[in-house]
């Protein structure tokens, strides 16, 4: 199966992971990666993770809570982002409500990410990520 699996209490520690690698190893600076944030409320779990194989690469991290599913993709524009979204909308034959922000674009690190993706989730998806802020509480 594609993708890597974290529990969701790894979820900020995964995003520093992938922060510190995009340091180590992306000079440029660039979209180093982009996580895309997808609802998937309604949709059996059977399917979802049925799905992850066909959607994702052995590179990509997954982590989710309840139906809230955060996709980690590593050297992804929000481009690339949007076509794997696009791939589980054809995939379930529904539209996907979602939202994707980009390191080092969107933040310069895990907090500034989580509290970018919370707000936009609340401002134009109208659902709230309030159990986020557990992470947001933590120190860097």
């Amino acid at each position: 199966m594609a993708g890597v699996h974290f529990t969701f209490n790894n979820f900020k520690a995964l995003l520093e992971l992938n922060i510190g690698i995009a340091q180590r190893l992306d000079e440029n600076r660039a979209e180093s990666f982009t996580l895309l944030y997808c609802d998937f409320d309604e949709i059996a779990t059977q399917s979802i993770t049925d799905s992850l194989a066909t959607a994702l690469r052995q590179s990509d991290s997954i982590a989710h809570y309840d139906t809230d599913y955060f996709f980690v993709l590593p050297y992804t524009d929000k481009y690339g982002a949007e076509v794997v979204k696009q791939i589980f909308e054809d995939i379930f034959e529904r539209d996907i409500p979602y939202f994707m922000i980009s390191y080092p674009v969107d933040g310069e690190n895990a907090n500034d990410l989580l509290e970018m993706l919370q707000d936009s989730v609340s401002t134009f998806l109208k659902k709230d990520l309030d159990y986020l802020d557990r992470f947001l509480e933590e120190k860097v």
